[in-house]
């Protein structure tokens, strides 16, 4: 059995990969900078050559290759899958970077750079488990490297559509998706649940066109004021999402998500208080309960407000929704509570898009146990291989849930319902993915690169 701390991790490598691929803007669906999002995908599919894995390129619906690399298994040994992704979101305003977002720079102990953790930093890690698995001895087991190029701004769900078409590109017996992260530095952490959901846009008109709100205000129907009674009406008094036949009472029961963790990690102001009672946790809220966010609202711009009534108003929405719920009819109720809250016979439409169903997985098979006894002896942390429980559970490992989607990881379940599932990443709440001075710790690469290396190892044979 492979001893973790034999696997010496190359940080000025690590690094120096990191910089390259970086250097490479990679946001999808920008025409602009279709060059460099190629160079992204040549040089990942060049590393994964370099290591000896036999490389395809399989373009997608989207118009972004997916680079996969493939080493068969010894006689009947397992697969195992890694994921990663190497597109990224646009650098919005670079000016507003402290340094520029394509050159990878070291501060206070943190790399920056756009994708630094989400998600060139995962692709990185892979890297450099298999560069460590191969430095001490290599392995029987089957792999697949599996690196998508349209994970951020696809929207035709181009990998999705080439597991539908090409399923034995990625059957496997582990599927180990590196697109999440450790709810601190520091502490290594599962994802088991993620949220589906779904985006609702919802328009009311009123009024045949807008009219002076002195000759007709207080007796015209507002459309705007419309719309906010039939918004308000999905939320408690105690801020909680209310949809009418949907259950959203469920408990979290995994590790829990610290009041005070999560106030600091989103950002909320002093002395505004969180949604809910005391009784509902965080993790409740977040992970295991569907929850309704307004992403956006149109009437008239206060820069252009004149007197008038409102004759139409519309409100963007975006329905998260946890297993074991069903997307589709979470999405369906909240239409109808919608319809049914609309006041004065107001006239409603909605659109609702984009439908995704939540993921769960059991953390408890073999494969994933042993994972996560790498994982904590990669951190140092626990005493072995255990269940949940407060403080990463008895084998030191945190298991967490998020509300956020990846609706590959529904696809592949769906595809290949015996295989074992693992969630995780380089990232923390300090590496700010999608925003300014994004940023990833390189002790969280280099540790996870470490459990990945030995997971492998362990199973070789």
């Amino acid at each position: 059995m492979t001893d973790t701390s034999t696997l010496q991790p190359n940080r000025e490598r690590i690094f120096a990969n990191l910089r390259e691929l970086v250097s490479y803007y990679s946001p999808h669906s920008t025409p602009e900078h279709a060059d460099t999002h190629e160079q992204a995908a040549a040089w990942v599919a060049a590393q994964l050559t370099e290591l000896g894995l036999d490389v395809t390129r399989h373009p997608t619906i989207d118009d972004a290759d997916t680079i996969i690399g493939v080493k068969e298994p010894v006689g009947d040994a397992p697969t195992v899958l890694l994921y990663s992704h190497y597109d990224v979101v646009p650098a919005q305003n670079p000016d507003a970077w402290t340094n520029h977002p394509l050159e990878l720079t070291e501060r206070d102990g943190r790399w920056y750079g756009r994708g630094a953790a989400d998600c060139k930093g995962n692709v990185v890690m892979h890297l450099e488990a298999l560069r460590l698995m191969q430095e001490a001895g290599g392995t029987d087991l089957g792999l697949k490297v599996v690196v998508e190029g349209s994970e951020e701004l696809g929207g035709k769900d181009g990998l999705v559509h080439l597991i539908h078409e090409q399923p034995e590109l990625f059957r496997a017996d582990v599927i180990m998706i590196g697109d999440s992260g450790n709810e601190a530095v520091g502490t290594p952490t599962l994802t088991t649940h993620l949220r589906g959901g779904a985006q609702v846009k919802v328009r009311v008109d009123t009024l045949a066109g807008p009219v002076h709100s002195g000759s007709f205000g207080g007796a015209a129907p507002d459309a705007a004021h419309a719309l906010i009674r039939m918004l308000d009406s999905l939320f408690d008094a105690h801020g909680r999402t209310s949809i009418h036949g949907v259950d959203s009472t469920t408990k979290w029961e995994g590790d829990p998500y610290e009041r005070e963790t999560f106030r600091g990690d989103a950002h909320v102001l002093e002395g505004v208080q969180l949604l809910g009672t005391v009784d509902d946790e965080p993790a409740d809220m977040v992970w295991a309960r569907p929850a309704v966010t307004v992403i956006g609202f149109t009437s008239v711009p206060v820069a252009e407000a004149t007197n008038i009534v409102n004759a139409t108003a519309e409100a963007q929405l975006n329905l998260r929704v946890p297993a074991p719920l069903d997307a589709a009819e979470v999405a369906a109720k909240l239409e109808e509570h919608l319809r049914a809250n609309a006041p004065y016979g107001a006239k409603v439409t909605i659109d609702v898009d984009g439908v995704n169903q939540p993921f769960s997985t059991d953390p408890s098979g073999p494969a994933l146990e042993a994972f996560r006894q790498c994982m904590a002896e990669a951190y140092g942390v626990g005493g072995g291989v255990g269940g949940g429980g407060g403080a990463g559970g008895a084998s030191g490992v945190a298991i967490v849930g998020s509300g956020g989607s990846i609706p590959l990881t529904v696809t592949l379940q769906e595809q290949f319902s015996d295989a074992e599932f693992a969630l995780y990443g380089v990232e923390d709440p300090l590496a700010n993915i999608h925003g300014v001075d994004e940023s990833v710790d390189p002790t969280e690469i280099e540790r996870i690169a470490v459990a990945e290396a030995a997971f492998l190892l362990r199973n070789a044979r």
